[in-house]
């Protein structure tokens, strides 16, 4: 068996674990992200590693990071929110430091990927996994190979323009309106709030608690949520589209979208357009960084027991 220093890169943690091919867990910690700079990211990527050997001999190591990955040459181009990332070259960085084989995803495709490899999508050929959060990303997978695209952007579902187009140069994108933090601007719009007050959390709960006009608001961003999972299912066609995120565990929250598309079909010859959760939760990332690994590593596996 082989055995691999994963890590998932965010902008207030990075977590990480020891994890063997099969992707099981035998070790799991958080250490928090570096706000100082590159060097000190790659201090605390060598430190774990280093960590991680006392007890196991290491075949390679795998992080999956925010921003327009580009898995061949180790660049991430974009913007997120650890702006040392862009510029230097993380992947020679990490080999240069641990002296291991290193390969690198974006985050939103490693949830793609993991649900593809031991997940919900699991021998199907084509699928879509949108990923719910402060905005909204996701993976395309055609022919069980994710699809980055000419300028790395594919699946990049949230910049779709979705309303308001007509009379501004944009408008507003599927993000801007159907992610986690749309729904929050939109409540304290209606109720005159500051959106820096609310989350997501206390929208819900405000509607539970009874309130009609965020129970309407919630009606309108599951309707938003429904029109661009429309759009993509007749864009791409895929055999299965997969809804991730931390709001994709809220009780009902899926239902209420397939009741919506239900009642979207033109006609009794449309397709019958359906959504499910993904299987992972907060450890889809490290999962998918595995597989990606060992995607394009195949020629470097040898068996290394602990």
């Amino acid at each position: 068996m082989n055995y691999y220093a994963v890590f998932d890169v965010g902008g207030s943690a990075i977590k990480y674990s020891l994890m063997d091919s099969e992707g099981h867990f035998f070790e799991k910690n958080s250490v928090t992200t570096p706000k100082d700079g590159i060097d000190s990211f790659i201090n605390v990527i060598d430190s774990v590693v280093k960590e991680l050997q006392n007890s196991c001999v290491l075949s390679g190591v795998t992080l999956s990071l925010p921003g327009a990955v580009d898995v061949e040459s180790g660049f991430i181009k974009g913007t997120t929110a650890i702006p040392y990332i862009h510029g230097p070259n993380i992947k020679e960085l990490i080999q240069e430091r641990t002296a291991l084989p290193v390969e690198l995803e974006n985050d939103a495709n490693c949830a793609g990927l993991a649900e593809g490899w031991i997940g919900a999508a699991k021998g199907i050929n084509d699928y879509i996994c949108i990923v719910i959060g402060t905005g909204i990303g996701g993976a395309l997978v055609l022919d069980k190979k994710v699809r980055r695209g000419s300028n790395l952007f594919g699946g990049e579902f949230g910049y779709m323009i979705l309303e308001d187009y007509l009379n501004q140069p944009i408008g507003e994108t599927w993000s801007s309106l159907a992610a986690t933090w749309g729904l929050v601007k939109q409540v304290a719009k209606r109720k005159n709030m500051d959106p820096y007050m609310l989350d997501g959390l206390t929208v819900f709960n405000m509607a539970d608690e009874g309130d009609l006009e965020v129970q309407d608001e919630i009606d309108k961003f599951i309707k938003r949520l429904a029109v661009g999972i429309y759009n993509l299912q007749y864009i791409i066609d895929p055999e299965k589209i997969l809804i991730g995120g931390a709001i994709s565990k809220r009780e009902g929250f899926i239902d209420r979208i397939n009741e919506k598309l239900k009642v979207m079909k033109p006609n009794e010859h449309c397709v019958d357009i359906q959504i499910h959760p993904c299987k992972f939760g907060n450890d889809s990332n490290l999962v998918g960084a595995l597989y990606h690994f060992l995607q394009r590593n195949q020629n470097l596996l040898t068996n290394k027991p602990c």
